[in-house]
């Protein structure tokens, strides 16, 4: 059975799929034959869309009205959202004493409020056609503490917990489930690392900061969370529902 079944999942909607993961994860749907659209804030998401023949919408996640109103277009231009994939995110790092309050506004916008608002617009709509599946893609920083992340953990520790709220709520027709990445070769991890420092921080581990390394030696490729994603999304996973999946090369020792 293929991971990802167009004619079950004909469509699907990807956030923050400009680049990095959400790029990835549009890209992965596009090669099983099934239609995307894209949406994001940044206009360099219609560039990723003309490569894939989709559908591209710029908005802000953030903006509730906004999302409605893409999710409408979407489903009048395209037709029905069949999975959606909340990739969109941001990460303002620095210490909970020190963060400035706009930073930790930002994260919780974007990260907590944005899944917030496409699971709502996407969700009444599959729960009225009584199919779909929703993957938000979180952070394993959502279960384990990191010093310097508090705000970037708490809004992904709320958007796990309200996709598996949404998953219960939208039973037993609509799955609802959560990809958490560790480190990703995207460029979100290249400006979170500290002026100066390389990967190699990241691969052996700070124990001054209580932080181990990645027991598979490796950082990942969005690809590979793309493949999560995909999984979850298609009928391979059609009996998994409010689960989170790690991948993060072990970097959270199975937290």
């Amino acid at each position: 059975m293929p991971p990802f079944a167009p004619s079950t999942l004909s469509l699907a909607l990807v956030t923050g799929a400009a680049r990095g993961i959400g790029a990835a994860v549009a890209r992965a749907f596009a090669a099983t034959g099934a239609a995307v659209a894209l949406l994001d804030q940044d206009d360099a998401v219609r560039d990723v869309a003309a490569d894939l023949g989709a559908l591209a919408l710029v908005a802000d996640i953030a903006d509730a009205g906004a999302v409605e109103d893409a999710v409408a277009r979407v489903e009048r231009e395209a037709g029905p959202i069949g999975a959606l994939a909340n990739v969109a995110g941001v990460l303002r790092s620095g210490a909970v004493l020190d963060l400035d309050d706009t930073d930790w506004q930002a994260c919780l916008a974007v990260n907590a409020t944005g899944v917030w608002n496409t699971g709502r617009a996407v969700g009444r709509r599959m729960r009225a056609r009584g199919s779909g599946s929703i993957v938000t893609v979180a952070s394993n920083a959502a279960a384990v503490p990191r010093i310097g992340m508090g705000a970037y953990a708490a809004s992904k520790a709320a958007a796990v917990a309200l996709t598996r709220c949404l998953g219960l709520e939208l039973a037993p027709h609509v799955r609802c489930n959560v990809v958490c990445p560790g480190s990703t070769d995207t460029a979100m991890l290249e400006a979170s690392l500290p002026a100066g420092a390389d990967t190699n921080a990241v691969l052996d581990g700070v124990p001054e900061q209580f932080r181990v390394g990645i027991p598979l030696g490796r950082i990942a490729e969005p690809a590979d969370v793309a493949a999560a994603v995909l999984f979850l999304s298609g009928p391979a996973a059609r009996h998994i529902t409010l689960q989170s999946l790690t991948v993060d090369g072990g970097a959270a020792l199975g937290a």
